[in-house]
């Protein structure tokens, strides 16, 4: 028989007198059945009333230490407790990359960094570099986070408003997080060649970084010009939130290339499943979200796009690997697209990655497979920019992921 539990009543004459209240002829027993939190016998006084079994809310606090109760001015007050993380192992790791050719002539030990012509050096460069936490309670598939251009690993760690962010909310739902710095980034920023990118640099024969603030900022949907905010925005206030977001801007110590950087996250993948024994859901962000569409199926469970950069195109062989791999996958966007001011390129823009985004998905499901485009204003969830796990509501749509999750990868 199945069985209903409800929690409620705050206090034992509480439930009699309320299971009185409405229940006058049905007979009300003590609840027989066992209890048990995360595998372990709890003690849980409750009650069976017509096939629902009642708990008193302070009981279920005290057990999962979850919430603080209270009655005051005739409302039950209920206040969330900040939990506890426990972090069974945490580390760093690099994978994948090359080493160069050495430098012709024979290395002088006695000279060593004295000698500028490097004779007989080589160098590790081209790898990604990875810093991971798992936590004690471990109950979901590890979950690895690529960022995209302009960004690092720091953005999955904080919010410009000094919040926590997703690695360690996900961490929270029981989740290995894996954050990857992409080769030529960050930490992984070793490479042969310093970069000619015109975003990044003047001109092919420039050493000077070319500024973007501004022009990030506006592209990526926060408001029309800096400071503004769009209205109804989630970014969080202020001239410090917005000072700290522009400082995780990251520039490339090397020129973006694609199969540089499918080859190392292909080994990160690989890394994570020999340190996990489980493949891995792989979250993705703008021009990550391009490399999350090159990368090897055998290690990916699930993908995660938070605005890519674009989506497979249908047909394609990126197409049909995720095809017959069945690996299910939720791409997000946020708000400021349909309702974007018209004269900003970026509009247009990002309109034209969401339609494609959602004929990608329509086919990939006609064809069998299970994609969801989760446009956020349409579920409710509105004022977000292209940094929607950034944002004042970002644990919100952390919980709508994790749902997704749950309900989709196996």
């Amino acid at each position: 028989m199945k069985k209903n539990f409800i929690t409620g009543f705050i206090s034992g004459a509480a439930a009699f007198t309320m299971v009185g209240a409405f229940a006058a002829n049905m007979v009300t027993t003590p609840n027989t059945y066992p209890v048990k939190l995360d595998g372990k016998d709890v003690s849980i006084e409750g009650y069976n009333v017509d096939d629902y079994t009642y708990f008193k809310l302070r009981d279920i606090s005290d057990a999962v230490g979850g919430f603080d109760v209270d009655f005051k001015d005739d409302t039950i007050v209920l206040t969330s407790q900040e939990k506890g993380l426990s972090i069974k192992e945490e580390g760093m790791f690099s994978s994948g990359g090359t080493v160069t050719e050495a430098v012709n002539g024979e290395f002088d030990e006695t000279t060593n960094w004295l000698d500028g012509t490097r004779a007989g050096n080589t160098a590790h460069v081209d790898h990604a570099n990875v810093l991971y936490q798992m936590p004690e309670n471990e109950t979901g598939l590890p979950m690895v986070f690529l960022h995209g251009y302009g960004q690092s690993r720091m953005g999955w760690m904080t919010t410009p408003d000094g919040r926590e962010g997703w690695s360690t909310s996900f961490l929270r739902k029981g989740h290995s997080v894996f954050l990857v710095d992409q080769p030529r980034r960050g930490e992984a920023g070793s490479t042969a060649a310093m970069t000619n990118d015109s975003i990044d640099t003047w001109s092919e024969e420039s050493k000077e970084y070319m500024p973007g603030d501004q022009a990030w900022y506006t592209h990526f949907r926060i408001g029309r010009t800096a400071p503004e905010r769009y209205d109804g925005s989630q970014f969080p206030e202020g001239e410090e939130a917005q000072d700290q977001f522009f400082r995780q801007m990251t520039p490339n110590t090397g020129s973006f290339d694609m199969a540089v950087n499918t080859a190392a996250m292909d080994e990160v993948m690989k890394d994570v499943k020999e340190k996990t024994g489980k493949k891995s859901i792989y979250v993705t962000h703008s021009q990550g979200g391009r490399v999350g569409w090159d990368v090897d199926t055998e290690n990916v469970a699930a993908i995660v796009a938070i605005e890519p950069g674009g989506t497979p195109e249908i047909g394609s062989e990126q197409y049909k690997k995720f095809l017959d791999a069945k690996i299910p996958m939720v791409i997000y966007f946020g708000d400021y697209i349909d309702n974007g001011p018209e004269d900003i390129q970026s509009t247009s823009f990002w309109k034209n990655v969401r339609d494609a985004a959602v004929a990608f998905a329509e086919q990939y499901n006609k064809d069998g497979g299970n994609c969801t485009v989760i446009n956020l204003p349409d579920i409710g969830i509105t004022g977000n920019s292209h940094f929607m796990f950034q944002e004042k509501n970002s644990e919100e749509i952390a919980n709508h992921v994790e749902n997704w999750i749950k309900e989709n990868v196996k």
